[in-house]
């Protein structure tokens, strides 16, 4: 069966799609054609200006937008492998990345040139060719620089290394997650076919282009289909009113983003007038799927949503090295705390302990199979190893199963699993149910170690504004809803949570705050 890369899919649809807007952000709007042969203008700027043998690693530092999507794809061309970089990161941890992954050059807008400094000791090419500081729309790149009719077909195959992206680092140094142009198209399939993606969609993109979540999910999906993207983040800044108004600007059909967004877009609704919020629960209206995923969704904030914007958020699971694997239905009933069922050309199953198969209602670890799997991490073959039983890759994830075929995902094994006194208690659960209380905005679950029971239970806290809370308190109140052995031990009160790049609490740094003292 033949397996079409993205940028062959892309040339194939021009015959559609040539004159319509493929990404528009913050100055610049580019239509498919257009797309088409700045990727490959750029592909031989790259080969020209450098030696790029096929299976190079070049670091990607662009924002997103039409030239994240350019230089991507110019790198593809090229038969080399893109990095993408987080453009919040410091210089240190992009040098690690560059050289861990052995980039042999970096793509890099101009805005970035100081703080590269004097770190990144390879070679950099700086991109302007669709840099939103010039001022002039272009509305025709065919015209500032000629195509050479010998890269029009310059093509990956579909067995080529296509990306290297970095998880998050939550549970460890980061590492490389290296997929396929063949692994990707798998992802994108089954997401277009799930949810039903056509060229006439248009979606909102606020999510950063350094994890699978905006990459695939959203700039992926939208230009294998022909659909629109339009950009409105900014450098990882955020504006809850900003994209407010986007929304009421563009009417576009699909948004993706993790809780922490629809948190900051509800809190806006809550805070402004009658009459805005009147505007903006009709700008919801043009929508058909909104999305949520990459942490937890708390059922609060799903029915608070709901009541929002009159929509019933789409729940779905997925992680770096597996692309997407769960989603609640498109067309169907959604639970709260559910992810729903395995997507197309995926498969799943929980095993216990003792790597046997668990059956339903019971819990274990969640382990994937599917045509989009990554391929192994960069230059781990152990780690790669240790990630596998036999065909299936363990996520890592406590997950159970109903009878329906709905999973609901309980939390890491390593993180989320805490035990203690003989017992095993889910952190999810114990946060979902304090997140209940009138005094608490958010919180988190950690088990630092001790000697007499294994691990404590300990809470970390963000209480409303004017709001005091002991710890007394909160175990008084949570006696009348969870077990003994679940109510915190510990507890510690901060201003906010430390969360990555895509909204997840960064539980390793709580356990550290812990370490150093808490009630």
């Amino acid at each position: 069966m033949e397996i079409l890369t993205l940028p062959e899919q892309i040339s194939r649809h021009l015959a559609e799609t040539a004159t319509k807007t493929a990404i528009a952000d913050r100055q610049t709007a580019i239509t498919y054609r257009d797309l088409d042969l700045e990727s490959a203008n750029l592909a031989r700027d790259l080969t020209e200006q450098h030696a790029i043998n096929r299976g190079a690693r070049i670091g990607i530092l662009v924002r997103p937008g039409a030239a994240w999507a350019a230089a991507v794809l110019a790198c593809w061309r090229t038969r080399a492998i893109a990095v993408p970089l987080s453009l919040n990161h410091p210089a240190a941890e992009w040098e690690y990345v560059l050289t861990d992954s052995g980039c042999s050059l970096l793509v890099a807008e101009n805005i970035f040139r100081e703080r590269l400094g004097s770190q990144i000791t390879i070679a950099v090419f700086f991109y302007e060719a669709l840099s939103t500081d010039n001022p002039v729309l272009k509305q025709d790149l065919a015209l500032h620089n000629p195509l050479k009719q010998n890269n029009s077909n310059a093509f990956p195959d579909p067995a080529d290394d296509a990306l290297i992206i970095y998880t998050s680092g939550s549970t460890g140094k980061p590492k490389g997650a290296v997929i396929t142009h063949a692994q990707i198209t798998a992802q994108i399939k089954s997401l277009v076919s799930a949810w039903e993606w056509s060229g006439t969609d248009h979606i909102v993109n606020v999510l950063p282009l350094h994890h699978i979540h905006g990459i695939v999910n959203v700039y992926f999906c939208a230009l294998w289909s022909g659909a629109r993207i339009t950009e409105v983040s900014e450098m990882g800044s955020f504006d809850a009113q900003a994209l407010w108004s986007a929304f009421d600007r563009f009417h576009p059909s699909l948004f993706m983003a993790v809780p922490t967004i629809y948190h900051r877009l509800a809190d806006a609704f809550t805070a402004t007038d009658t009459s805005r919020q009147k505007t903006w629960t009709s700008s919801c209206l043009s929508f058909r799927l909104m999305v949520s995923g990459s942490a937890a969704l708390s059922p609060d904030l799903l029915r608070k949503w709901q009541q929002i914007s009159g929509h019933v958020l789409l729940e779905r699971y997925g992680m770096t090295e597996t692309g997407m694997t769960l989603s609640n239905l498109l067309h169907g009933s959604r639970r709260p705390g559910w992810v729903g069922r395995s997507l197309p050309g995926v498969r799943c199953r929980i095993v216990d302990e003792q790597g046997m198969l668990s059956g339903e209602g019971v819990t274990g670890e969640l382990q994937v199979n599917s045509p989009g799997v990554f391929r192994g991490y960069w230059n781990r073959p152990e780690a790669t190893a240790a990630s596998f039983d036999g065909i299936w890759f363990k996520t890592g994830d406590m997950a159970e199963c109903d009878p329906s075929g709905d999973y609901r995902i309980l939390g890491r094994l390593s993180v989320d699993i805490i035990k203690t006194g003989g017992y095993k208690v889910s952190a999810p659960e114990i946060e979902e149910t304090l997140r209940q209380h009138p005094a608490i905005v958010d919180c988190a679950i950690v088990g630092p170690e001790d000697v007499r029971w294994g691990q404590q239970v300990a809470v970390a806290l963000v209480l409303r504004e004017g709001q005091e809370l002991s710890l007394e308190e909160l175990r008084a109140w949570g006696k009348e809803r969870l077990a003994p052995y679940k109510l915190p031990a510990r507890m510690l009160r901060l201003d906010e949570l430390p969360r990555n790049a895509m909204g997840k609490v960064v539980k390793p740094e709580l356990l550290k705050l812990f370490g150093e003292g808490a009630e």
